[in-house]
């Protein structure tokens, strides 16, 4: 699981059937460095799917790979990579550099 921050939204003419009633985010990865509020060493961002509600802005924890899939099985197959798993409050980290 990691952790990341909600940029945007995605908006979708059709979808899969299966993921009928939540919707994309845009999602920007926060590496050891953001999380401890100094600037982002990563440009890597992701669509996650979402059913939580997440908001631009929201910091959140999402499963990645199978696990991602993992909330539907066995009563859906879902082609997910990414899933909004919990919205974070708030997060703590100290670095040792």
């Amino acid at each position: 699981m990691r952790i990341g921050k909600v940029i945007g939204r995605i908006c979708l003419n059709t979808t899969y059937e299966t993921l009928v009633g939540a919707r994309f985010l845009l999602v920007a990865v926060q590496d050891r460095f953001a999380l401890a509020g100094h600037p982002r060493k990563t440009a890597e961002t992701l669509v996650v799917y979402d059913n939580l509600g997440a908001t631009e802005g929201d910091t959140i924890a999402f499963a990645e790979s199978r696990e991602a899939c993992m909330p539907f099985y066995p009563e859906k197959i879902v082609p997910l990579d990414a899933y909004n798993a919990a919205i974070l409050d708030t997060v703590s980290v100290t670095l040792n550099i």
